[in-house]
């Protein structure tokens, strides 16, 4: 299964990032190889629209699961919409650390 995290620099060790739309990196794993993919997103310095927006490039990217700490009403419409599943992380730690919870079952549902 593919999971995104929302972070502010690539790469699983990278800080969780809260916002969602803004989130400068959108960091996709494979929770069963372990493979990470680090996208930046083109939208957070964008005008207005980005939660949509940002939703698409997750979904375009084959995630099933998407682990971040808020995201506003347009995002969470067009999350639902999607069918991806979103969770919540406000720790302040790193992907890395987002990915044990979610795998460990303590995260809550986002929407």
């Amino acid at each position: 299964m593919k999971v995104c995290v929302t972070a502010r620099a690539s790469g699983t060790e990278a800080p969780a990032e809260e916002r969602f739309g803004r989130a400068p990196y959108f960091v996709f794993v494979d929770t069963e190889t372990g493979e990470s993919q680090s996208v930046a997103n083109g939208f957070a310095d964008a005008a207005g629209g980005v939660g949509p927006r940002a939703v698409q490039l997750v979904a375009d990217n084959g995630a099933e699961v998407l682990i971040t700490g808020q995201m506003g009403g347009n995002a969470a419409k067009a999350l639902q919409t999607s069918g991806i599943k979103g969770y919540t992380y406000r720790k302040g730690g790193s992907v890395a650390d987002a990915l044990e919870q979610y795998a460990a079952g303590t995260l809550q549902p986002l929407l």
